[in-house]
């Protein structure tokens, strides 16, 4: 799954970037997701008074609301943005508004001071209104949503990458830096994806078929527990390839 973010000041151009880009990436017979970034403190679905939120008062951790055409689940907290994409498994999702996560960038602007104010190292292209008056900013493309989509597309296809973990540099430097400062070197063509050593580790664990993204440490920890046991058993032999799987009611 590859995930990049556009952001930008209230009326800059997001939302209308963002519907031009999905339509040109459904043309292109990819999948697509999205999430909105609400930045309103009074923001909720969930109405006082509603049946859902008399639910939710009442005490319960999670609530749903199923109608004939929709299903909205109601988590009474922000959720983490690895929490919300474990929702999603399409090709591509966008983002709108998000810049706390470890991604490239799309940065609509309507002005030069807009760009200086917002720009980070994460930006790979800039678009909306600014995209009428500006045709590069320094060696960043601006390019308009509107009239050049496929050309801004192209530029999603080239360099957005599949989604990096976001460990803490405390956790994670395997590669010889942080996740954030792995994901700008790619995107500058100075490193590759393939140079997070999550990308070529030996162990993979997978909890109801996703993927779980773990620290090296973690990995030599659940590597040599299993190692330990399993090497007492009949059958075993050194370098094999070791596969276990638990659930509540395994038969075989």
């Amino acid at each position: 799954m590859k995930v990049f973010s556009v952001f930008g000041y209230t009326g800059s151009g997001k939302t209308t970037t963002i519907e031009n880009i999905i339509r040109e990436l459904k043309r292109r017979r990819y999948t697509v997701g999205s999430v909105k970034e609400i930045h309103f403190e009074a923001f909720a679905i969930d109405t006082e008074g509603s049946n859902t939120n008399r639910h939710r008062m009442a005490g319960a951790e999670l609530v749903t609301a199923r109608g004939y055409f929709e299903t909205d689940v109601l988590f009474p907290e922000k959720l983490p943005m690895d929490k919300v994409l474990s929702f999603y498994d399409q090709d591509y999702v966008v983002l709108e508004g998000v810049t706390d996560y470890n991604l490239p960038k799309i940065l609509t602007a309507k002005s030069i001071c807009e760009i200086d104010e917002k720009m980070d190292e994460g930006v790979f292209a800039i678009s909306g209104k600014i995209a009428n008056e500006i045709d590069s900013y320094g060696d960043i493309p601006v390019i308009n949503s509107l009239d050049k989509v496929e050309r801004l597309v192209d530029l999603i296809e080239e360099k957005v990458f599949k989604k990096l973990p976001d460990f803490a540099p405390r956790c994670c430097s395997g590669c010889g830096h942080d996740c954030r400062t792995l994901g700008v070197k790619i995107l500058r063509g100075e490193a590759s994806r393939h140079d997070c050593i999550l990308s070529s580790s030996k162990i993979k664990l997978f909890i109801d078929d996703r993927e779980i993204d773990m620290v090296p440490f973690v990995q030599d920890v659940l590597t040599n527990v299993i190692d330990g046991v399993v090497k007492e058993l009949e059958g075993y032999k050194k370098n094999s390839q070791i596969r276990i799987e638990i659930g509540n009611n395994y038969d075989g």
